[in-house]
């Protein structure tokens, strides 16, 4: 009861607020909030301070670490066409994780204290705020971590030569990723191609939020049958409907 009437306050550090919303937090972290200046989120200015990321520290500060594992590879014997293969297959592995951690990490649905107090850090702010420019990519870091964690489990299945290079293509693909995922919401896109990227993820935000998970392409969405229906296809699928009745 206490958690339905609990309203979070846009004045204060939402992070520690938002966990009181109990069940109504899906409802509430779907409603999007469109302006470019984005909420506080912790008291503390450190804390504050990491929550924020300009978008060029993505290329700046990953791109040498993807160079330096590839001549790792390089060094170690691998021809060019080789580790373009390499770098290739770990940018299509990144695609799938890509997609699966926005699916099911992502648009988990929490409704305990600390469930939603995650959810909200990880990706929910995200929706709550789409276009708060300086919380578009992913903290550098938070990525760090990340990338610990995902040598390590790459070195339990590639041979330590191979493991650079495919590593490297994983960060690029990830590279690639957040840069689109700003460009998506803050460019202005000309050409055929980045219009629709464009239009496919705006309405992920604010028209069908439970398909659509793909940022830099629709394939796995095609794949696994979360690709949204055009508007075209829903009055036409209504209109069925309609005349069946």
């Amino acid at each position: 009861m206490v958690a339905q009437e609990f309203t979070v306050d846009l004045n204060k550090p939402l992070v520690f607020q938002v966990g009181h919303l109990g069940e109504t937090y899906q409802e509430w972290v779907h409603q999007p909030i469109v302006s470019k200046e984005g909420p506080r989120f912790f008291e503390s200015d450190f804390w504050e301070f990491l929550t924020r990321t300009v978008w060029w520290a993505i290329p700046t500060i990953w791109l040498p670490v993807v160079c330096w594992c590839i001549s790792m590879s390089l060094r170690m014997g691998h021809t060019l066409p080789q580790i373009a293969l390499m770098v290739g297959f770990g940018i299509f592995v990144w695609t799938l994780l890509e997609y699966i951690l926005h699916r099911f990490l992502f648009h988990i649905e929490t409704k305990s204290y600390w469930g939603n107090t995650i959810h909200y850090l990880l990706h929910g702010c995200h929706h709550k705020h789409p276009m708060d420019g300086l919380r578009l990519v992913f903290p550098p870091a938070a990525t760090a971590v990340l990338c610990i964690l995902f040598w390590n489990l790459l070195k339990l299945v590639a041979t330590p030569s191979t493991t650079p290079a495919l590593f490297g293509g994983g960060l690029l693909g990830y590279v690639v990723y957040d840069v689109t995922h700003y460009y998506l919401h803050h460019g202005q896109p000309t050409k055929q191609v980045p219009k629709s990227l464009k239009k496919y993820h705006l309405n992920h935000h604010f028209r069908i939020q439970n398909k659509g998970f793909g940022i830099t392409s629709a394939i796995w969405d095609r794949v696994f049958g979360t690709l949204p229906q055009t508007k075209v296809a829903e009055k036409t699928r209504s209109f069925g409907w309609k005349a069946a009745e």
